[in-house]
């Protein structure tokens, strides 16, 4: 993120990178520590991928080093754009291990949480294309930016859609769940009456 910036913005002070981060919202939806910038320009800079061009300061306000990309940080931003671009990357999934590890007998009370996680998705849904749509007419995103921002609502309205499908699979299981207990005589057993030699 900071190697992409000062190479299409050029040369910027830390507090600037940090502000672009910021308004597009890059650590939520990219996994980029605003709080670490600092710390990784002063990294960058020992290794040489970027270098200071100037320190400002501005009445009282601490002292801020420009810093700017150099040929070393074009290349390993080549790097790092060609490994982020062509390798599919999976994250950890709280989610998938809450699914995957409940009984059945607590499917009911899962359906009531999905739905307040369906309205959870929506809103973020709709607030990431408000979000869009305020900046593009702003001028503030250009095109590559509103096409991550629309891939970000793409990826949430398909897990919405994946969602109306688990939904109706829980349904299922749990209509077929109550017909085998109502089919079960009074006071009978669900298991052989009868030991089975092994």
């Amino acid at each position: 993120m900071a190697l992409g910036t000062l190479q299409n913005v050029g040369p910027l002070h830390g507090h600037e990178i940090r502000r672009i981060a910021e308004v597009t919202s890059v650590s939520s939806w990219g996994g980029v520590s605003v709080g670490a910038l600092y710390r990784e320009l002063r990294t960058m800079d020992e290794g040489g991928l970027v270098e200071s061009v100037r320190t400002e300061q501005v009445g009282r306000r601490p002292a801020r080093t420009v810093y700017r990309i150099t040929s070393s940080g074009e290349g390993e931003l080549r790097d790092l754009r060609e490994q982020a671009v062509t390798q599919v990357h999976h994250g950890t999934d709280p989610f998938g291990v809450a699914l995957l590890f409940t009984r059945t007998s607590e499917l009911p009370t899962l359906l009531d949480l999905l739905e307040r996680r369906r309205e959870a998705v929506l809103t973020m849904r709709n607030d990431i294309e408000s979000e869009s749509r305020a900046l593009r007419e702003a001028g503030q995103i250009g095109p590559l930016d509103a096409a991550m921002f629309r891939r970000r609502v793409m990826q949430l309205d398909a897990d919405l859609l994946w969602q109306d499908e688990l939904d109706r699979t829980i349904a299922e299981t749990v209509a077929a769940e109550q017909l085998v207990g109502e089919e079960l005589p009074t006071g009978g057993t669900t298991g052989p009456t009868t030991e089975v030699s092994p």
